[in-house]
C-alpha cells in the first residue's frame, strides 16, 4: 500500500488543483481529488481511494470498489451443493477453510445433518489454525507499510509451519477443498497431529520474537498511537466486526455469542480480545492477541482429538444431493469478521439463491467516515490496520 500512495500520487493528475485567477486578479484554487489505485494491485487485492484533499488533510474520501468481481452470488446458483464449495472458498484467499466451513453448516442445517464428533473438532481445529495463517501474514505485512521489512520475513517463517500441516491434510496450499456436506473429506495422514502441535509450539515461540521487534519499536507506535480512531458508534453503524470492531471497544464474538462448531466447550480457553482505543495500533494489537489465542484453541483441539476413539469424519450422501424447500442463514467468526450465507432452495441440487456477507465489505465502508479530517500522510497507516481483503470486497 505504500507503493500504491506513491503511485497514486503519481496518478494525481486524474484530478489535481484547478486554479483560475477570480475578480481582481486574485487566485482561487479549488480542492485537489487524489485518486489511490487502482493501478497498483495492493492491499491483496485491487482497491481505489477517492479523495478530496484540503491541502494536507483529507475532507472527503470514498472507497470505489468491484474491480474484481466475479458474480460470485450468480455463479453459486447453477453449481450443485458440493460444487460451490470451490467458489466459496476464494473471496477471501486468506481464510478459505472458514469460507468453505460456512456454506457447509448453511447446507447441514437444511438438511437437518448432523455431523460426526471427530469431524466436529477437526474442523474447530482448522479453522483456527486458518485463523492463524490469516492473521500472520497481516501481522508481517502492515508493518512492511509503513516500512518496516524485518517483521515480514518472521510471519512468513512462521506461516510456513502452518501452511505446511494444512498442506498435508488437505492437499492445498489456499485454497483447501477439504470441509464436505456431512463432515470432512478424508481421515487425517498417520502421523500428523504430532507434527501440528509441534508446528502450533514453534510458531508460539516466534509470534513472541515477531511481537518484540514490533510492537516495542518507537517509530510503529508513533505512526499508530492515535491514529485512525474507529468510535464504537461508527463501527455499529456500518457493521464493522472482527478484530477492528473488537478494538474499537465492540466485544462481539460468535464463537462465544452464538457458538459453533466445538466452541461451546472451549469456553474455558476461548478469550476475545477487545481493547478501547480503536487506532491502528489497537488493531495490531487485537489481531496479534486472537492469534496467541487460536494457538491456544489448536492445542485444546488436539488434545480433545487424542482422546476421542477412531470414527467416521463424514456422513455418507447420496450421489445427487438436494436440500429441501426453504431458507435459512448460516454465519460464521471469519478470520477478518462475520461471514454469513443466507441460503435459500426450491428443493433442487442447486442453491435457488446464496446471498454472501462478506466481513471486508462492510469493514471498508467505514473508511468513509473514518478518513475525513486525517492526514495523508496517515492514510497509509489507516488503510492498512483494516486489514481486508479485496476479493472479500468484491465477491
Amino acid at each position: 500500500m505504500a507503493d500504491t500512495a506513491h503511485r497514486g500520487g503519481a496518478a494525481a493528475s486524474a484530478g489535481g488543483t484547478d486554479t483560475t485567477v477570480g475578480i481582481g486578479g486574485a487566485a482561487e484554487s479549488t480542492d485537489m481529488v487524489l485518486n489511490i489505485g487502482p493501478q497498483h494491485p495492493s492491499t491483496h487485492g485491487v482497491l481505489r481511494l477517492r479523495l478530496v484533499l484540503d491541502g494536507e488533510r483529507i475532507s472527503q474520501a470514498e472507497p470505489v470498489v468491484g474491480y474484481m468481481h466475479r458474480g460470485a452470488e450468480k455463479l453459486f446458483e447453477v453449481r450443485d451443493y458440493r460444487q460451490i464449495i470451490v467458489l466459496a472458498n476464494r473471496h477471501d484467499w486468506l481464510s478459505a477453510f472458514a469460507n468453505e466451513l460456512g456454506v457447509v453448516l448453511a447446507v447441514e442445517r437444511m438438511l437437518g445433518m448432523e455431523v460426526p464428533e471427530r469431524a466436529v473438532w477437526l474442523r474447530t481445529l482448522l479453522a483456527e489454525l486458518n485463523r492463524v495463517l490469516n492473521h500472520l501474514m497481516f501481522l508481517g505485512s502492515y508493518p512492511l507499510e509503513l516500512g518496516g521489512l524485518t517483521p515480514i520475513f518472521y510471519s512468513f517463517t512462521e506461516r510456513e509451519s502452518i501452511q505446511r500441516v494444512m498442506e498435508e491434510v488437505s492437499g492445498g496450499r489456499m485454497h483447501y477443498m477439504f470441509n464436505r456436506v456431512g463432515g470432512l473429506k478424508e481421515e487425517l495422514p498417520a502421523g500428523w497431529q504430532g507434527r501440528t502441535r509441534e508446528a502450533v509450539r514453534a510458531v508460539g515461540a516466534g509470534l513472541t520474537r515477531l511481537d518484540e521487534l514490533v510492537s516495542g519499536n518507537e517509530v510503529f507506535r508513533a505512526r499508530t498511537r492515535g491514529v485512525g480512531v474507529l468510535r464504537p458508534e461508527v463501527a455499529h453503524a456500518y457493521g464493522v466486526t472482527g478484530p477492528i470492531a473488537r478494538a474499537s471497544g465492540v466485544d462481539f464474538d460468535l464463537r462465544r455469542d452464538e457458538p459453533y462448531l466445538a466452541y461451546g466447550e472451549l469456553a474455558d480457553t476461548l478469550r476475545v480480545a477487545t481493547r478501547r482505543e480503536g487506532d491502528c495500533l489497537a488493531r495490531f494489537e487485537v489481531l496479534l492477541d486472537q492469534t496467541r489465542n487460536s494457538l491456544e484453541l489448536a492445542e485444546a483441539c488436539l488434545d480433545r482429538l487424542a482422546e476421542l476413539p477412531p470414527g467416521p469424519v463424514n456422513q455418507r450422501l447420496p450421489k445427487v444431493l438436494k436440500a429441501p424447500e426453504g431458507a435459512t442463514y448460516a454465519w460464521t467468526e471469519n478470520p477478518l469478521g462475520v461471514n454469513g450465507y443466507y441460503l435459500v432452495s426450491k428443493g433442487e441440487k442447486t442453491p435457488h439463491r446464496l446471498k454472501l456477507r462478506s466481513a471486508s465489505f462492510n469493514n471498508i465502508q467505514a473508511l468513509s467516515e473514518l478518513l475525513p479530517g486525517t492526514l495523508v500522510a496517515d492514510m497509509v497507516a489507516i488503510l492498512g490496520s483494516f486489514f481486508f481483503v479485496v476479493g472479500d470486497i468484491d465477491k
